[in-house]
């Protein structure tokens, strides 16, 4: 049986600014979890085991802090320790979701737990990781139909809502800058420029037949179509569908530009170029092979396929593969970030070579922090377009929890291209 937390039963809030969580919206958060004997006291355990190994502080209201540094200031110390205990890093998000622990400095103590991901748990203890956040759901699999969904459940949150925070390019995925910090350049430049060098990776110009897998709101597509290029782009949201649509006609540019709502697995054609940007993320490891597999299948002979991927060690892609993660319950459902050897193995089996590939993760925690320093100036319009507290901290706690792996370099996010190799 489940216990109401005290403040969802209408009593008194714990802390200034407690906004009341709504349970029939957020089920798993208004509610605390089964107490697992044992659990409980083995998350206060680890908890003070990486402060007194790392520069992480808690604040528990008693007199003496545990550890130094940045620190997370625990309102609710026996929810958030509870938590932790029954579902490990899904507890940790839904406790922050449940405002029972903040941060004067977010981004700053979730890069000290991304650095030290692996000393989290004991060695004995890391093999059961699995165990303790349990296993994904079939339901996030990523079938056509499946997909659909968990797309749509990002992405058609609101057109409106992604225009808050994202460039005038209304581009959601890594710019890349000038130099860093970004000090006084426009993020909409910096999209422009990694736009453009995704183009030219790809040799887009007069005449190409591109493919783009991954529409996004259509900016790509458009200065693919204004270099002289015959776009087909597909996505799985109706939203942005709309809206790039929209954005392509208003630029007089819909003669060139074909925006589907449609499966990459049903994508018909060949093309000269293919540009998926930041899009495998989504397409779950079981379908990787078929990814590939219709990427060498649309591709012209001498064609060229420009990637944009966010990626993480081999052996952390492992360990999350089967895993349910906060991510993939309330951000991504279905996702899973793919490593550099995953990559360059399922590119083989089909038949295509990585010609090039380069990281630049500093810049994707760079064009995070924009969009966290610009989510955070928005609180009111985001709770005019119909999204509650509870929501405003679960993406609070996205953006600085992704912003956060890249400073660790837990992440990392690559430019590749790819050609036909000897396989056909």
């Amino acid at each position: 049986m489940t216990d109401s937390l005290a403040h969802t039963a209408g009593k008194d809030p714990t802390h200034a600014g407690f906004r009341r969580i709504d349970a029939e919206v957020w089920p798993d958060v208004a509610r605390l979890p089964r107490a697992r004997l044992g659990r409980t006291a083995a998350a206060r355990a680890v908890l003070r085991r990486v402060c007194a190994r790392t520069p992480l502080s808690l604040l528990t209201g008693e007199a003496t802090p545990y550890g130094s540094g940045p620190a997370l200031r625990l309102h609710q110390p026996d929810a958030f320790f509870r938590r932790i205990g029954a579902q490990g890093l899904i507890g940790f998000g839904e406790s922050y979701m449940a405002q029972e622990w903040d941060s004067d400095d977010l981004v700053a103590a979730l890069t000290v737990l991304a650095a030290h991901m692996d000393g989290l748990l004991p060695a004995p203890l890391r093999g059961l990781r699995s165990l303790w956040g349990g296993r994904r759901p079939q339901a996030q699999r990523n079938t056509p139909e499946g997909a659909r969904r968990n797309i749509q459940r990002h992405y058609d949150l609101s057109n409106d809502f992604f225009a808050l925070f994202l460039d005038p390019t209304m581009t959601y995925s890594s710019a890349v800058f000038a130099t860093l910090p970004a000090g006084h350049e426009v993020l909409e430049e910096a999209q422009r420029r990694k736009t453009e060098q995704l183009l030219d990776l790809a040799a887009v110009g007069p005449g190409t037949r591109l493919l783009e897998i991954g529409t996004g709101w259509g900016g790509l597509a458009l200065r693919a179509a204004a270099r002289g290029a015959e776009v087909v782009t597909v996505t799985l949201s109706a939203q942005q569908r709309d809206l790039a649509r929209r954005r392509i006609a208003a630029a007089g540019l819909a003669d060139r530009v074909s925006v589907q709502l449609r499966d990459y697995r049903e994508v018909e054609g060949t093309y000269d170029a293919v540009v998926s940007v930041e899009m495998i993320e989504a397409v779950g490891a079981e379908f990787w092979p078929v990814y590939f597999a219709v990427l060498r299948d649309v591709l012209a002979p001498g064609g060229r396929i420009a990637l944009q991927a966010i990626t993480m060690e081999h052996q952390a892609m492992l360990r999350t593969a089967g895993t349910h993660t906060w991510i993939s319950k309330y951000i991504f459902p279905g996702g899973l970030i793919p490593s550099r050897e995953a990559l360059s193995a399922h590119s083989a089996n089909v038949g295509l070579r990585i010609v090039s590939d380069h990281g630049y993760g500093e810049h994707y925690a760079e064009t995070l922090r924009l969009w966290r320093e610009r989510f955070d100036s928005t609180t009111a319009q985001v709770e005019a377009l119909g999204f509650d507290t509870t929501f405003q901290r679960m993406w609070e706690l996205y953006l600085a929890y992704s912003e956060a792996g890249f400073r660790a370099r837990h992440l990392d996010v690559r430019q590749l291209l790819l050609m036909e190799g000897t396989l056909r």
